[in-house]
Parts: C-alpha cells; structure tokens; sequence
C-alpha cells in the first residue's frame, strides 16, 4: 500500500480518536459541574460514533482522503445548558477549555510513547528521528507504522487543541471571550466571528495563519525528539 494511503487511514484514525477525546471531556466535565445534558445523551464516552458529525466527520475526511487535500474536519458539538451550572462564568469556561487541554494531555503522552521508542532500539531511535525530520522512513520494521500512528496522533491533537483555543464563535476559546463582551456586542461578535473562522479555515493557504501556529508548536516537539 502507498505510503501516502497509509498517512491518510492514519490520520483518519487518530481524527476520530482525537474529536472523541476532546468532546466527551466537555461532556465529562459539564456533568462534573452540575450540567447532565451530555451525559444523558450518552456522550461521556471514547466512542466515535457518538461524536459524529455527517459533514465534519464523514464527509471532509473522505474528501481529503480521495483528493490528498489536508485533512479537515469537526465534531458533533457537546450540548451543555449553562443555567444548571451554579456558577454559570467560571463552569461554562472550564467545560469549554477542558476540551482543548485533554488535547494537549493526549499530544503530551504522545511524545513520552515516541521518546521510549527512540530509546528501546536503534531501529526505534531511526523512525523517530526520521519523523521529527519529515523525510522518509525507509525500513521495513514493524516499529514504524506503531511510531507514525503515534506521531499523527501528536499533530493532530495538537492541532486541534490550538484551533479550538482561537477565539472566534462557535470554538471553545469564544467561550472565554464572550463572558468579558458587554451585551450590546455580543450578537455582532457571534455572527462576524462564525464569519471569520470560515475566511480563516478556507483561505488559510493565502492568510498563513494556521500553519505557522501549528507549526511553531510542532517545531518545539521536533527538537526534543531530535535530541533523544
């Protein structure tokens, strides 16, 4: 199979892992503050098929799988009914900001597992340093397929704790913004923003915006792995 068919299932597979991670952490916490909205529909769970959304989750993928397009997609968005939380700012924060944080935690554990791969063998030690490089893995060991799943799983964990901290409506860092935004402006912000983030997502290519975030973080990543 082409390597590149490969990077794609990959990817696919760690979306997935990814979005469920994120989106049941949201329920899990929700529940946690006094909010069993989610909970109810079932939605505190690692189970793909309760996060899936038709467009973001079946149709962008396959599209990027097809084409080769960068792989874009989203979610079913967590219900969660702010007027059972008791403290209706700090609660709807941190259910927000839980998602992009178990992310992070994912992403974290992600590089501990490459780093103990880099140092169980040589071989190991190559596929890593070859990924942290972006060239191309050249061994037919059973070590590389497990180190790249785990290497996408950082990006895309990574990528999508950072877009969801950016603060524009409907992402989890609105959800931090909009508690400090008099009334008055707060019907603008939400539909100027829902604007914004389409501009952002679809002419990122032109605005260069996404990508240097990303990559600066990975850049980080990078060199710690290049020094195992």
């Amino acid at each position: 199979m082409d390597l590149k068919v490969v990077i794609i299932i990959f990817e696919i597979i760690v979306f997935l892992f990814a979005i469920s991670v994120h989106e049941s952490s949201h329920a899990w916490m929700a529940n946690r503050l006094g909010d069993p909205t989610a909970r109810m529909l079932g939605r505190v769970t690692l189970n793909p098929i309760k996060h899936i959304d038709l467009v973001g989750t079946i149709l962008l993928p396959a599209i990027a799988m097809i084409s080769g397009a960068p792989l874009l997609g989203w979610a079913k968005p967590t219900p969660v009914d702010p007027r059972n939380f008791k403290n209706k700012v700090m609660d709807d924060i941190l259910t927000a900001v839980v998602g992009p944080i178990s992310n992070f935690v994912v992403a974290v554990g992600c590089f501990v597992v490459l780093a103990l791969i880099a140092k169980a063998s040589p071989v190991g030690h190559y596929v890593v340093q070859a990924l942290a490089q972006n060239a191309l893995v050249n061994t037919s060991s059973s070590i590389m397929p497990i180190a790249l799943i785990v290497y996408e799983a950082l990006l895309l964990n990574l990528l999508l704790g950072l877009f969801n901290l950016i603060p524009l409506p409907p992402l989890d860092g609105s959800h931090v913004v909009r508690h400090f935004l008099p009334q008055s402006v707060l019907r603008v912000y939400d539909i100027s923003g829902i604007a914004l983030l389409w501009i952002l997502v679809l002419f990122d290519g032109r605005l260069h915006i996404l990508g240097p975030m990303l990559g600066s973080t990975m850049n980080l990543f990078n060199s710690q792995l290049m020094r195992l």
